[in-house]
């Protein structure tokens, strides 16, 4: 059987939303289970949770069924990497230890069957949003890190979740406002003048699609687990945009987004 690689990102384990966090856990898994048997590696790309934190002997409640499956994954011997996003860059050694996947935190290169792509979340990249940038700084500080391990559990995971849910408003009015406006887009263009790549693939933008940045590269969004259920597949050189959104693996047409390309 042919093998094929599958790039998943912004699923937000843990998000209350209009489709609860444990119904796409299981949708989530059902995909998983389905896919199992034709990846030659998986990769989630950022935002697998809505928060993570490890401290020495605890970890965020939940997700269990995920977790199950990703380390039955892993036991099959298939690669699986989790890509730190804004939301979990907080994950450090225990997933590696417990279920078997490979944490990485930034970009990751990597080339298949000839094909050159990058993978990252995608926040922080780019010109402008120094807000952020900022915060992200904060977040990465390792003193700062220390302190807040200092806090007791129930408060600090209350903290988070309250944050994360309080930017849920902004990032729900996401919009696709052309190529010129697309800071990911404009990364892989600025990119590619000193590195070249076939595939850049990204997530935190919540929209998918696939751009073209010259003749032969190509900008290439995932989309989310929130209410799109969209994924990447790369297969004979290949990468279509796909659905899980009806239980089964659809191609993904957005017509208002292709009106707007």
């Amino acid at each position: 059987m042919k093998k094929k690689t599958y790039f998943i990102s912004d699923i937000h384990l843990g998000l209350t939303t209009i489709i609860p966090s444990l119904e796409r856990e299981k949708l989530l898994v059902k995909f998983l289970d389905e896919i199992k048997k034709n990846a030659e590696k998986i990769y989630f790309v950022g935002d697998i949770f809505d928060f993570w934190w490890e401290y020495k002997f605890v970890v965020p409640r939940g997700f269990i069924r995920f977790l199950g499956k990703i380390a039955e994954i892993t036991d099959m011997g298939v690669p699986v990497f989790f890509i730190a996003g804004n939301h979990d860059i907080w994950m450090r050694d225990y997933l590696e230890k417990e279920i078997g996947v490979i944490v990485k935190h930034g970009e990751l290169k990597l080339e298949i069957n000839g094909k050159k792509i990058l993978i990252a979340h995608g926040d922080g990249l780019g010109h402008g949003d120094k807000a952020y940038k900022l915060l992200k700084k904060i977040f990465y500080n390792k003193f700062l890190q220390w302190c807040y391990s200092r806090l007791h559990p129930n408060f600090a995971f209350a903290i988070a979740y309250k944050w994360s849910h309080s930017r849920r408003k902004k990032e729900t009015q996401i919009k696709f406002a052309g190529k010129d406006k697309e800071f990911l887009y404009l990364y892989a263009k600025e990119r590619l003048k000193t590195e070249y790549f076939d595939f850049f693939v990204f997530g935190h933008r919540h929209i998918p699609m696939i751009l073209e940045v010259n003749n032969n590269a190509k900008y290439i969004n995932l989309g989310e687990w929130i209410t799109k259920f969209t994924y990447g597949v790369f297969d004979n050189d290949k990468f279509e945009i796909k659905t899980y959104c009806n239980g089964k693996q659809e191609n993904y047409t957005d017509n208002i987004l292709k009106k707007k390309l």
